[in-house]
This record gives C-alpha cells, structure tokens and sequence, in this order.
C-alpha cells in the first residue's frame, strides 16, 4: 500500500498553479537546477517563458525562435540554458538579459531534444535527421565535435551524463555511448521511443514508448526490470520521470491524465485510473530537483500545471 512518503497520482496532490500564457502546446517544462524555484517551458508558440511557480507570475519572456521549442536544457548554475525545436538550431541564452549567446546550426532536420554536460561546456543534440550531435561552447569553432549517427530515425531523447550519452529513437532503440572507452551498447525496445530518463546511479533507466508502456530497464544486461502500464501514449511524445527517492514513476498521457505506479511493484497508484486534470495531451512530466510531493505536468491544452502535496512548503 501506498503510504505518505510514496509519490502519489498528481490529483493526490493539491494543484498549487496554473501557467497558462502559452499560445497552444507547451511541449517541455523543466526546473531550475537545486533549490531554486524556477521553471522554463517552451512551447508550440515559439516562445520560452520564465516562471515563478511559488507566485504563478510569469517574470520573463525568451523570444527568437521562429518554430516550435521542443525542448529546453539548463546549465548546473542557471544562468544559462539551451532550447532547440523546429528551427534546426540550438539557441544558448543569458538567463539575466534575455539576449541569445549563441546559435548553433548544423542538423537537417527539426531538433528534438538537447542536453547539457554537467559544467554546461558541451551541448549535445538530437535531431529529426537521426544524428546526435556534440557541440563544444568553450570554443569558436563552429563545427559540432562528433556526431552520432548510428540512429535509422529520429531522435526523441536525450540523457547527457558523465562521459556517457543516452539516446531515444522512432526507430525503437536506446543507445548509451561511452564516449571514453569509444563503446556503443544498443537495447531494441520495439516501438518508438519518446522520453529515457536513467536512475541517479546510472544502474537503470525508463523508457517511454508509443505502446502505451514505461518500462525499467537495465543498463549493464539491456533487461527489462519493470513494466508500467494502464495509460494511453499512441501517437505523442510523453516523457516519464521518476518521484521523489525513485520510489514511483509517474508518466501522463493522452487522456489528459496523470498515471503514477510503484516503482517496484510496477501497480498503479490510486486513483486507478487517475481523474482527467488537462485538456488535452500531457506532454510533459518532471518532479521537482529536491523538493518532496512537488512537479509540474505540461500539456497540448496550452497549460503547465504545477502540483504540491498538502504538506510541502509554499
């Protein structure tokens, strides 16, 4: 049974805000690093947008994109961070002055996700044309540092690690590439993949596929561990993530819910099935970097919902 440490459904939660200045989907939403509370999201509109999530103000607007911001990654300091979408093109802004530092073109397609390494010097990205590309912003050059192309389709996601790369593709496979030792390991998972998010040590990772499965993984044998399911995820790009302590995995999907299960069990969490809390296609789920019963939910109905247990700190 789920107690109160476990990480329940977000209506299990008391819904803390609404973010709602979006102009259509609001395809990522992503935390400040540590404590502070702040949240980037970035959406079908072309905008990225600066939120205080504690007050539900909206402090500042990032807008240079000429297409849709599919994703958003933020350096280990937050003064700086990283969005890609339909531009072809990573843009690197100052958090402070609003203003593009850099931009970075090379990929012939539409950018699906982008990560930065753990001191925010190289930014990788992943593109629509099946490449992973590297990019070194300590330098002038403006060519990427390696590319990764052993994708047959897209890639949908990205994890950046300690000299390790994990990518997502349609063509339903995880590769993690140790970029030290020149090695390559390849899980097939079978159908798309939208969203890998590994575990803090690195022994495991989720994985969203358009089956309608997470499922955990594990890194060393390419095992699955765990099979979450009951949701709905067909035809978008949901992401999972894991709840406070990895004690759950939490996923939304196409119905507008919030699906939570038991990390080990692999059961639901009640409420089975979870009430409806977007109007359209919950595209995006993160838990707050250190706060306990915190995360947001981002969805195509043009909201980002932030979530609180009754008992977290305002």
């Amino acid at each position: 049974m789920a107690g109160p440490t476990r990480e329940p459904t977000a209506l299990a939660r008391t819904l803390h805000t609404t973010l709602s200045n979006h102009k259509g989907p609001v395809h990522v939403a992503r935390y400040a690093k540590g404590s502070a509370k702040y949240i980037l999201t970035g959406g079908q509109d072309r905008t990225v947008r600066l939120w205080n999530p504690t007050l539900g103000t909206e402090i500042k607007v990032f807008a240079a994109h000429g297409y849709e911001v599919l994703s958003i990654t933020v350096a280990h300091d937050n003064s700086r961070f990283a969005s890609a979408g339909g531009d072809r093109s990573v843009f690197l802004w100052d958090v402070s002055t609003g203003a593009t530092i850099r931009r970075i073109a090379g990929h012939m397609g539409k950018i699906n996700a982008v990560e930065f390494n753990d001191d925010a010097s190289v930014v990788a990205s992943g593109s629509y044309d099946s490449t992973v590309r590297l990019w070194d912003l300590r330098s002038p050059n403006r060519q990427p540092i390696q590319i990764l192309e052993e994708a047959r389709d897209a890639i949908q996601a990205l994890w950046v690690g300690n000299g390790t790369i994990m990518a997502g593709s349609v063509d339903g496979h995880v590769r993690t590439y140790d970029l030290r030792m020149g090695q390559l390991r390849s899980d097939f998972i079978g159908p798309p993949v939208t969203s890998v998010v590994p575990t803090q040590d690195g022994q495991s990772y989720l994985v969203t596929t358009l089956d309608s499965h997470v499922r955990l993984m594990d890194v060393a044998t390419g095992k699955m561990l765990n099979d979450y399911k009951g949701h709905k995820v067909e035809g978008y790009r949901c992401r999972s993530c894991f709840g406070h302590g990895e004690a759950s995995v939490i996923c939304g999907d196409e119905n507008g819910m919030v699906w939570a299960w038991d990390l080990l069990e692999g059961a639901p969490l009640p409420p089975n099935p979870p009430p409806k809390v977007h109007g359209g296609v919950v595209l995006w789920v993160e838990h707050h970097p250190i706060e306990d019963g915190e995360m947001i939910s981002s969805a195509a109905d043009g909201t980002v919902k932030v979530w609180r247990h009754p008992s977290s700190s305002t």
